[in-house]
C-alpha cells in the first residue's frame, strides 16, 4: 500500500488527470491551478509547495504537471 496521500493519475484520453486525496476522488484537473484548488478544498492551503514533493504527491503515468495524453 502506498503512503503518499495525493495521487495525480495518468491523463485521460480526453485530457485532464483524476486527483485523489487519501483515496477520495477530488476531481479531474486540467492544470496545476485545478490541482491546487482541489488540494485547498481538501484542507491543504499551501498546496503549491507540495506539488513536487514525492512524499506528498505521486504523479502516475506521465510527466508531472502535464495534463494531456501524448
Amino acid at each position: 500500500m502506498n503512503d503518499v496521500p495525493i495521487v495525480v493519475h495518468r491523463a485521460s484520453g480526453t485530457g485532464g488527470r483524476r486527483v485523489t486525496v487519501r483515496g477520495q476522488i477530488m476531481g479531474l484537473a486540467h492544470s496545476d491551478d485545478d490541482l491546487v484548488e482541489f488540494l485547498r478544498r481538501a484542507g491543504l492551503p499551501d498546496a503549491w509547495e507540495l506539488l513536487d514533493d514525492a512524499s506528498w504527491v505521486e504523479w502516475q503515468g506521465g510527466v508531472s504537471h502535464d495534463y494531456v495524453t501524448r
